[in-house]
């Protein structure tokens, strides 16, 4: 089995919605996520999450292109730029 995603929980990318139609439906009209608590940076609906926020489960559609380290890599690189922009 491979290794899961390294998250942090840092919340960058839940505070980073803006500009995205992919995620508009999660925006609660600041770029912050409707579900993130941001006492936490947790999600509370974590468990039901949509599948745009599961990496290893989206990675399912980019397998063809990248395998699991390089779009490991490629969204931990997204991570630092959303961490560097948000704080």
């Amino acid at each position: 089995m491979r290794e899961a995603f390294p998250c942090t929980a840092c919340g960058a990318c839940c505070r980073s919605l803006d500009g995205s139609p992919l995620l508009a439906a999660l925006d609660r009209g600041d770029g912050v996520c409707r579900h993130l608590d941001e006492e936490t940076n947790l999600c509370r609906i974590y468990d039901e999450r949509p599948e745009i926020c599961r990496v290893e489960d989206m990675h399912r559609h980019f397998a063809d292109r990248f395998s699991w380290p390089e779009y490991v890599a490629l969204n931990l690189r997204a991570c630092a730029e959303l961490h560097t922009r948000v704080y």
